[in-house]
C-alpha cells in the first residue's frame, strides 16, 4: 500500500504550485526581454530618424551641400532598428510557444495543476506597434511620403 501521508501531499501540492508559478516568472522574464529589445530599436530608430531629419533640414536650408551621407546612416540606423525589432518578436515568439508546450506536457503528466493561460503581452503588442512605426519611418525617409515626411 503506497498511501501518501497528508504530509506529503501537501509537499507534492507545493511543489506543484511552486512549478506552476516558475512558468509565469519565466513568462515575465521573456517579456523583460523583449523590453530590451524594444528599449534598443527604439533608440535606434529614433536616432537614425533624427539624424536623418536635421541634416535634411540643413540641406534644405543651403547650410551643407551634401546630405546623403548622414541620410544614408540614419536610414541605415532605422533598418537595424528594425531588423533587431523583427529579431527580438521572432525569438519571443518562438519562446512563448515553446513555454506553453512544456507547461502541456507537464500537465498532462499530472506535475502542475491547472493550465492557466499566459495573459496578453501588453509588451508584445507594444513591440509590434513599434515595428509599424519604424517602418512608416524608413519609408517616409526613403520616398518622402507618409506620416513622418
Amino acid at each position: 500500500m503506497s498511501s501518501k501521508s497528508p504530509a506529503d501531499q501537501i509537499s507534492v501540492e507545493l511543489s506543484s504550485r511552486r512549478t506552476g508559478m516558475s512558468f509565469q516568472r519565466t513568462r515575465m522574464s521573456a517579456d523583460r526581454t523583449l523590453m530590451s529589445v524594444i528599449r534598443t530599436s527604439l533608440s535606434l530608430i529614433s536616432f537614425g530618424f533624427t539624424i536623418s531629419q536635421v541634416f535634411e533640414k540643413l540641406r534644405d536650408q543651403n547650410v551643407i551641400t551634401h546630405g546623403a551621407p548622414a541620410r544614408n546612416f540614419g536610414v541605415t540606423l532605422v533598418a537595424l532598428g528594425i531588423l533587431m525589432l523583427i529579431g527580438g518578436l521572432i525569438y519571443h515568439l518562438q519562446f512563448m510557444v515553446q513555454l506553453r508546450e512544456e507547461r502541456k506536457m507537464m500537465a498532462a503528466d499530472g506535475l502542475i495543476h491547472a493550465q492557466s493561460g499566459f495573459p496578453v503581452s501588453l509588451t508584445l503588442i507594444t513591440a509590434v506597434i513599434l515595428l509599424f512605426i519604424g517602418i512608416a519611418a524608413i519609408v517616409s525617409m526613403m520616398f518622402q511620403v507618409g506620416p513622418f515626411g
